[in-house]
Formats: structure tokens, C-alpha cells, sequence
């Protein structure tokens, strides 16, 4: 076994060391809050440079797939990331799995996109620090940089008013709040890519918001769940911050490598 892991509890390191062995593996991690530290703004989200390479190494081992599975727009998060095309990017909380995807919803569900949009464009309307982020399936509306009883009044418009449509689905955040066309959700998401990879293949599955207990639920004996930072949640570990992200990945990674070299 490597060194013990500054910031990783003992339980939490045995688990890592014995998924590691397994003859194939699905690491997967959220990016907001887990492999990038939480910004005011969006745009100014960054991977820390040493958990994404850690990614990119476990990827490139033999029998080991690696995920992204964001609640942004897959093209956001491809760009916002940096990935290289070995990591599997979800976007949408699970709704965008390639780049096909802006094509693939209907007329119906487009018109009621378009409605969304305006609605939610009408309410948070002078609600300074309130911004909305458009997706191919969907509308967010971010309240973290507004006041908190601005951020409040609108969260509470947008939850008695368009959140009540028929076809729109509600995903629940830190600070947001997220209105959909389509279903989908990121335990989904991440049991299609285990699938894909081998139905049998345990996974890593790295989350600290809300919509992540979907990922934390579909988990299943064998697995390893982690919260980054405080909060209720059905993962079986957690961990501080991105710096014991950091240490978990390169832990994973040497672990891996041990059991599975490339040669």
C-alpha cells in the first residue's frame, strides 16, 4: 500500500486500495466543488491542474474509464475543463452523454425550453446578482452572488411559478435551482457509464452538491461514494475539500497503477 494520505481517513484509504485491485474500474467526479474549488463566477472555474491529472492518468490504464458528470452544459463543461477526449464528459445532470445531442429533443420539449427561458428572463429581471444559465435541455437560475433575500424572493417566484409547469422537471442545488425539459439525473448518468464499461465493474463516484445524492443512492456494494465538504449524504465517506480530492486521486492512481501497470 503507498503512504498514508494527508487528509484521508484510514476507512477511506483501505476502500480506495481494494477498488484499485479490481480488473476493471469507473472513476467518476462532478467538477464544481469537487475537482475545481467553488468561484463566484462560472466562467473563472478551473480544475486544480493535479486532480485532472490524476484523471487523465487513471484513464489511460488498462481496464480503468473515467467520467465527468456535471449539471453543465456538456460544451461548458468540455471547455471550462480542459479534458482530454479519454475522459467520458456528462453534461445536464446526465441529459448530454455526446456532442449529438442539441439536435435530439423534440418540437414539443424545444417550445417549452423557449418558454422557460422567457419566464425565468421576466422574473429574475432587476434581481441583481441572479444570472441564468441556458442549456441545451434546460434553464439554472444561480443565486450565489446575489443578496440572500433577493436570491430567496426569486427562488421562491421561479418554485410557484414555472417549477408547477407540466414537463418541467426541478433539480435542487447549492444556491441554484434548475428547470428542465427533459429527465435526467446524475445516478442515472453514471449507471449508463458503468454499463457501457461492464455492468459488473465497481465504480469511484466523487460529489459535494445535492444533486449528487442521485449518484450516492445508485451506488451499490463494492463501490466507493465521497462527499467533499459538510452536509447530509448517502456516500459512505467524505472528505474536507479539493486539496483531499487531490490526495484521493493520486492515492487511486498509485494504488491502480501498482496493481495495474501499463508496462
Amino acid at each position: 500500500m503507498s503512504a498514508p494520505a494527508p487528509g484521508l481517513d484510514p476507512e477511506l484509504q483501505r476502500a480506495l486500495v481494494v477498488v484499485a485491485r479490481a480488473p476493471r474500474l469507473l472513476v467518476t467526479s462532478d467538477f464544481d466543488g469537487v475537482l475545481a474549488p467553488l468561484v463566484d463566477d462560472p466562467e473563472a472555474s478551473r480544475p486544480e491542474p493535479a486532480a485532472l491529472a490524476a484523471l487523465v492518468a487513471l484513464a489511460e490504464l488498462p481496464g480503468t474509464s473515467v467520467g465527468l458528470v456535471s449539471g453543465r452544459a456538456r460544451a461548458d463543461l468540455a471547455r471550462l475543463s480542459g479534458a482530454p477526449p479519454s475522459l467520458h464528459l456528462v453534461g445536464s445532470h446526465g441529459a448530454e452523454v455526446d456532442d449529438s445531442f442539441a439536435g435530439g429533443i423534440d418540437a414539443a420539449a424545444r417550445d417549452r425550453l423557449e418558454r422557460l427561458g422567457l419566464e425565468l428572463a421576466r422574473l429574475v429581471d432587476g434581481a441583481a446578482g441572479v444570472h441564468l444559465e441556458t442549456k441545451p435541455s434546460s434553464v439554472a437560475v444561480h443565486v450565489r452572488r446575489a443578496a440572500e433575500e433577493v436570491g430567496a424572493r426569486v427562488l421562491a417566484a421561479v418554485r410557484s411559478g414555472p417549477a408547477t409547469w407540466d414537463g418541467v422537471h426541478v433539480t435542487q442545488g447549492k444556491s441554484v435551482v434548475e428547470l428542465a425539459v427533459l429527465t435526467a439525473d446524475k445516478g442515472v448518468a453514471v449507471a449508463g457509464l458503468r454499463a457501457a464499461l461492464d455492468a459488473g465493474a465497481p465504480a469511484v463516484y466523487l460529489g459535494d452538491d445535492v444533486t449528487d445524492e442521485r449518484a450516492f443512492a445508485r451506488l451499490v456494494s463494492g463501490d466507493v461514494g465521497v462527499k467533499v465538504g459538510a452536509g447530509d449524504t448517502l456516500a459512505g465517506h467524505r472528505v474536507a475539500g479539493t486539496a483531499e480530492v487531490v490526495a484521493l486521486l493520486e492515492l487511486l492512481l498509485a494504488e491502480r497503477h501498482r496493481s495495474h501497470p501499463t508496462g
